[in-house]
């Protein structure tokens, strides 16, 4: 190896420090006639290997691979893959463009094909240097062609977070870094509220020179879609943030952020029914993608608020009007059941509604004479599908016009409807507030974007109606349990949704308490009350 270029072995696992422009040069020769591998197709049939790579492969391959990594040589590391075209320019841009300086590269005991490592690295720019800690793993395949063990190129070799397209670049930063405020004036982090990651790093995307700020030099992911959000990994000289100030609640935020992590997968959102304002978002899993803001999936039976505030709006019932629910329920050829096939004689909207009657609501469905007429209260009354300019990307949810058995499915939350935690937090607040307000999580005097607005309110006695029977949910539904612990004027609704491929069905619930409404979804989570509530009840008695 070249001067500058260090090997160690220690204890069987080796290190390789490269320093500044003394890279090391790994011979290719040997790489690949010395069981290597790389893309060279040169070899005989006779000498192609088959079957599942073994263990002494995977050590070969994996500590040849990494060598070659951390020498700072990409043409001989790329030939290590299995996508030699697109692993060399994703190397060699390791050292010139993110400008890694020195490299230290341990791997872990092999997992099956995978090896786990952790990388120690130094970055410089502009006369700026700071150590790089992180972890990530790479696989082991048998090339198709060679048969040699090659290690399976992937943008996350590089780094966990980075994706097809997306690139490692260390500089001046595009746009000053923020420090965010909740409305209180108090300081939110990522490293505090961990779901906030995406969102602080959307919102300084956006809002950044808006700010006040001036650009540090730092390592980031440029994203590989024009308008998405780059992500800061390293900084190495901060630069002045500018102060941004959010919607959100420190103390709401910091309950969302718990009640999430009972679940593997978890969103919630709460909202200030009577200004749009958010006041926590959180997600389990943290980091990547904000399924509270952008998730799509049938909310199932919490959609029973919009459906009950378009029947009554259409004279067809009223919350204390008595409605059939029998077990089952039939239109056009398509059966709905409720859970256990329960029935409730000589019951009224409001019992329905507390017990999540599924037939009640299909049953009333051919009387409003119109497939479509629940799409369009959901557009009309309570701002659905919008184009809501929350300050970050959303999905404003969908309800589809439909017809016959599609549109009987949706009045229950199921078939196309699709909905996440703050499309579901927004509905419950429309319904508490009686008008919808968009969702913010910046005020818009910050960039003057025009919010959604409704076409129209719900009467004062249609709002009054609906808020009563998701009292009546949380003092004695199904959603008393959940809401016991929350004090206040307070009212509920719960929902499982079937999604295909999954033995347990999706938990939602949503609520209000006084003037914050929440909304929460569990994956495989089963009944809203048993999972889902817990998590909005939690955000509900912080931010009461």
């Amino acid at each position: 190896m070249r001067s500058g270029a260090k090997v160690a072995i220690v204890g069987g696992v080796f290190a390789v420090v490269v320093g500044g422009v003394g890279y090391g040069a790994y011979n290719v020769l040997d790489a690949l006639n010395g069981g290597g591998g790389g893309t060279d197709s040169k070899s005989t049939a006779a000498e192609v290997k088959t079957g599942p790579v073994t263990k002494a492969e995977i050590d070969d391959a994996s500590e040849k691979f990494l060598k070659a990594w951390a020498s700072g040589d990409a043409a001989v590391a790329s030939q290590l893959t299995n996508n030699a075209a697109e692993a060399e320019p994703a190397l060699s841009g390791y050292r010139e463009i993110a400008h890694v300086t020195e490299a230290v590269i341990t791997p872990g005991p092999a997992v099956g094909t995978k090896v786990p490592y952790t990388v120690k690295a130094t970055v410089s720019f502009g006369g700026k240097s700071k150590p790089w800690s992180y972890s990530s793993e790479l696989t082991v395949v048998r090339g198709l062609t060679t048969g040699r063990p090659l290690v399976d190129w992937s943008p996350t070799v590089i780094h966990p977070d980075l994706t097809a397209g997306a690139s490692l670049k260390t500089g001046e930063a595009s746009t000053p870094s923020i420090e965010a405020l909740d409305h209180n004036g108090k300081v939110l982090t990522k490293e505090k509220y961990p779901s906030l990651g995406p969102i602080l790093d959307a919102l300084r995307e956006k809002y950044g020179e808006k700010s006040g700020g001036t650009a540090g030099i730092e390592t980031w992911i440029e994203s590989a879609d024009a308008g998405g959000t780059d992500k800061t990994l390293l900084t190495l000289t901060k630069g002045k943030p500018g102060r941004l100030q959010t919607t959100l609640d420190a103390d709401a935020q910091a309950a969302a952020e718990v009640a999430v992590k009972k679940f593997s997968q978890a969103s919630v959102v709460a909202v200030r029914p009577s200004t749009g304002a958010i006041r926590a978002v959180a997600n389990n899993p943290a980091t990547g993608f904000n399924a509270a803001m952008q998730g799509k999936q049938a909310p199932g039976s919490t959609m029973k608020i919009v459906t009950a505030a378009m029947l009554i709006e259409k004279g067809l019932t009223s919350a204390n009007q008595k409605i059939e629910c029998p077990p089952t329920a039939t239109y056009y050829s398509r059966t709905f059941k409720n859970l256990d096939d329960f029935s409730i004689p000589d019951g009224t909207l409001t019992t329905s509604f507390a017990r999540s009657c599924n037939t009640a609501f299909i049953k009333l469905i051919d009387d409003a004479k119109d497939d479509a007429a629940l799409a369009k209260e959901a557009r009309d009354v309570f701002g659905i599908g919008l184009d809501w300019q929350t300050g970050v990307v959303s999905f404003d949810g969908s309800v589809p016009e439909e017809t016959h058995g599609e549109a009987a499915a949706q009045y229950i939350g199921q078939g196309t409807v699709q909905m996440n935690a703050l499309n579901m937090a927004s509905i419950t607040a429309t319904a508490k507030n009686g008008t919808f307000h968009q969702p913010i999580l910046v005020d818009r005097s910050l960039d003057g974007r025009t919010l959604a607005t409704a076409s129209r309110s719900l009467s004062p006695s249609v709002s009054q109606q609906l808020t009563n029977m998701m009292r009546q949910t949380a003092s004695w539904g199904t959603g008393k349990n959940a809401m016991a612990s929350v004090g206040g004027d307070k009212g509920a609704k719960t929902g499982s949704a079937e999604v295909d491929g999954q033995a347990t069905s999706n938990s939602w619930f949503t609520g209000f308490s006084n003037d914050l409404a929440a909304a929460a979804v569990v994956q495989s989570g089963g009944h809203g009350g048993d999972a889902a509530g817990p998590v909005v009840a939690a955000v509900l008695r912080a931010g009461s």
